[in-house]
């Protein structure tokens, strides 16, 4: 997509783009933020991940101007959500989980009708419409009702409608849901091209292994409160590093007597215990999580005359990661 002149803001380049401090967000007595801080750098891909309820799109509309912090500050390319909402709303497009569809509005009336919205005349506006039609594949569908859009097709309109003004920061509430396979490779495809382009993105998901891939970032919220920030490989080493305990899939060549013997066998052996049986093996939990405890089990396994096939250490998932942080910040509370 065709970049246009890029809109001055107040913060250096060198400045975090967005600096969010102390952030606090009451409802009468349920605190939906508290005290929230953290920065998004510049060209930026960052995945904002938290359970139902954690304040993630609360957030996301108190720095997108559609809500009123109850304390703390939120700064966009320099500028106060609450002192400078016009220059904030220069520099970010909003695309939230739900937008309302119009009877009787066809895809390219529904961007021009924003295209006019945001000051775009004649032949600049004509252009844009098309740019951004084109880069979110829209162009087949110029002519088709917007409430007759499938789901992955009327996200595409969505984004397209955020990019209109070429906003340097894209904040998107869950882009992905309800998606089909197909819809979210395409997406995932639109935010890889927009993050070559230099665009800061803060993606809301609850598909984490997607946002692993997508995100240069991980910013893990619970109870309106940052519990992580940083890569998703930082996050899986942390908690590699934390767990006592190792993950063995086992996959046997003989049938299920084998399988059970195996079952059998396993818990009676130092530190092992079996965390479920599979369709060709079990899966066995080691403790302690070390090499040389996993070489001797399988050394143990082949002597007692066990046919293994496939023996390997599970690699750690991020929503496995997630579950470990929601108990630990539980506990923490508890």
């Amino acid at each position: 997509m065709k970049a246009m002149n890029p809109i001055a803001s107040a913060a250096s380049t060198t400045q975090p783009l967005v600096e969010v401090c102390r952030l606090r967000r009451d409802f009468g007595n349920i605190q939906a933020v508290k005290d929230l801080s953290f920065t998004i750098e510049r060209g930026q891909v960052v995945g904002f991940i938290g359970a139902n309820g954690a304040g993630k799109t609360t957030t996301m509309r108190m720095m997108a101007t559609l809500d009123v912090p109850t304390s703390g500050t939120i700064r966009i390319g320099g500028y106060d959500v609450l002192n400078h909402p016009t220059q904030v709303r220069r520099l970010i497009g909003w695309m939230p989980d739900a937008y309302g569809t119009y009877d009787h509005m066809t895809v390219i009336e529904y961007l021009d009708f924003y295209a006019r919205a945001f000051g775009f005349r004649r032949e600049e506006r004509i252009r844009r419409v098309n740019e951004v039609m084109e880069f979110a594949n829209l162009t087949e569908l110029t002519d088709r009702a917007i409430n007759k859009l499938s789901k992955g097709m009327a996200q595409r309109l969505c984004l397209g409608r955020t990019l209109l003004h070429d906003p340097e920061l894209l904040i998107l509430d869950e882009p992905a849901a309800g998606l089909d396979p197909r819809a979210r490779i395409e997406f995932k495809h639109l935010v890889r091209l927009l993050a070559a382009e230099g665009k800061t993105l803060f993606i809301s998901s609850h598909i984490l292994s997607e946002l692993g891939e997508m995100c240069d970032t991980l910013l893990f919220i619970d109870g309106g409160q940052v519990v992580h920030h940083g890569s998703s490989d930082s996050l899986l080493r942390e908690r590699r590093e934390d767990a006592s305990a190792a993950l063995l899939e086992i996959r046997l060549a003989g049938g299920e007597e084998e399988r059970e013997k195996l079952a059998q066998w396993a818990p009676m052996q130092p530190g092992v215990s079996v965390a479920e049986a599979t369709k060709q093996g079990v899966r066995l939990r080691l403790e302690p999580d070390t090499p040389e405890a996993q070489a001797a089990l399988l050394r143990r396994m082949i002597q007692e005359g066990f046919g293994v096939a496939e023996y390997r250490r599970e690699e750690r998932k991020l929503e496995d990661a997630f579950v470990e942080i929601l108990g630990k910040a539980e506990t923490k509370t508890a």
